[in-house]
């Protein structure tokens, strides 16, 4: 929405690129064409998987389950929304996708996350 308002605000702007020539470019459509390069740049993201089976929780990490997902606390550096991680629950273990992640800014490689079910793996 922000995205469109600006484009229309910019639409009557235009480029020239020489006097003696009329070729103008219109800047909404430039500006268009960066935006939707960087959006699909950011789409393009391969998701990654951090295999932390053999973390221990208490120790290399903090699980809490909430009736909205689970929150975990970790420390260790590269992991984004849209990432899974996989841990221990016992039996087996299970895959968690990272909805939210915030980090702390010191230490800046702690963050904590909303963790939603995946899939469960069999032990």
């Amino acid at each position: 929405m922000i995205d469109r308002i600006i484009l229309s605000a910019l639409e009557p702007l235009t480029l020239q690129i020489m006097s003696s020539t009329k070729l103008s470019l219109s800047l909404s459509m430039i500006l268009a064409s960066l935006v939707n390069l960087a959006t699909s740049q950011a789409r393009q993201r391969k998701t990654k998987v951090y295999d932390c089976t053999e973390f221990v929780c208490g120790q290399d990490y903090v699980l809490e389950t909430t009736d909205d997902g689970s929150y975990i606390t970790a420390q260790f550096r590269g992991v984004k929304a849209g990432d899974h991680i996989i841990l221990n629950n016992g039996s087996g273990s299970q895959r968690y996708r990272v909805e939210e992640i915030d980090y702390y800014s010191e230490p800046s490689d702690m963050w904590t996350a909303l963790l939603k079910v995946a899939e469960e793996i069999p032990g």
